[in-house]
């Protein structure tokens, strides 16, 4: 895992073409991204995992941004409820695997962008080879389980990633950086029945809400690769969307974690 001082001085061995320095003109223009900060993207490798209501604004935003290459793990096809909130898919891409739909948007939006498309329903057996190559993972998923076994594996592995979830109305995001900030069991210790836990396909979700989370998940990627400000580490922002606010809860990491105790 690299460090944020030394993030900062890896340097992708590339130019910008004319067209990129069109493309992204926006970012060049500001000092904490600029043409380093544009070659660091394009050099770097972000996976998410979930293609659905928070992995779609996730992707789009890292695509557009012009991250080098999207990996998108899911194991489901597109289905028509799921066009109310996941914004990679549409009416044209029912019954197509999420990941195939996605990569296919993706690929739309910027042909800088190398998408690796994962159709795997992601599990303790496949996880760790899955996260491997990446720089940074985004947490997407619906289930508990899924958030604790890609923390549990993260944390292992040492890579960064962000978790976020979403139901109703209201949603809540951390990032973790393995060995230095409180990890998603240090905030969560016991993982809910899954028979008694929120779940929005029984309690509902408002489309806009995971776009809201999914988007602040992207930017958390983005600050990481390249340096830029200060991670959402130690914290917990939750939001919501009813009164309009967002709250951030201190964390710390906890002595008796059963995920990064002693790392």
């Amino acid at each position: 895992m690299l460090s944020r001082s030394s993030r900062r001085s890896v340097v992708a061995d590339m130019a910008l073409s004319e067209a990129q320095r069109t493309r992204y003109s926006r970012q060049l223009l500001m000092p904490e991204i600029g043409p380093k900060g544009q070659e660091k993207l394009l050099a770097s490798k972000v996976l998410v995992i979930g293609a659905g209501g928070l992995g779609s604004p996730a992707a789009l935003y890292l695509g557009a941004a012009g991250v080098g290459t999207i990996g998108l793990a899911d194991s489901d096809a597109v289905d028509l409820s799921n066009l109310q909130r996941q914004i990679l898919h549409s009416t044209e891409t029912l019954g197509i695997p999420k990941v195939e739909s996605a990569a296919g948007r993706l690929r739309g939006l910027n042909p800088d962008v190398r998408v690796e498309a994962h159709q795997v329903f992601v599990d303790g057996e496949n996880i760790d080879a899955l996260i491997a190559p990446y720089d940074f993972i985004l947490e997407c998923t619906d289930s508990f389980d899924a958030k604790a076994l890609i923390n549990d594996a993260c944390v292992r592995g040492g890579k960064p990633f962000c978790h976020g979830a979403v139901i109703r109305f209201y949603g809540q995001m951390m990032t973790v950086l393995p060995g230095k900030s409180a990890c998603y069991r240090c905030a969560f210790p016991q993982v809910p029945d899954p028979e008694k836990a929120p779940d929005a396909r029984k309690l509902g979700v408002l489309g806009a809400v995971p776009g809201v989370i999914g988007c602040l998940q992207a930017l958390e990627a983005i600050k990481y690769l390249t340096g830029a400000g200060e991670l959402l580490t130690d914290r917990l922002l939750t939001f919501d969307a009813l009164d309009m606010e967002f709250q951030s809860v201190a964390l710390k990491r906890r002595n008796d974690c059963a995920a990064c105790a002693g790392r």
